[in-house]
């Protein structure tokens, strides 16, 4: 590492985009990470959108229970 750094042609914000979306890193236990690639690649479709539909599902059912 050096012992000092110029910056002073740097351009603040550069790389800012006020859009950017951020995915949280949600880790699975390996048994139900495996059943739902098995379920993803059985139906021909990404990880994330069966992981998205069965929360979906959960959501319908939890708030059909506390309604």
């Amino acid at each position: 590492m050096k012992k000092e750094y110029d910056f002073s042609k740097g351009v603040r914000g550069k790389f800012y985009d006020e859009n950017a979306t951020f995915n949280i890193p949600v880790y699975l236990e390996p048994e139900n990470e495996s059943f739902i690639r098995k379920i993803a690649e059985e139906k021909k479709m990404t990880f994330s959108n069966i992981v998205n539909q069965l929360l979906s599902k959960d959501r319908e059912l939890i708030l059909l229970a506390s309604g």
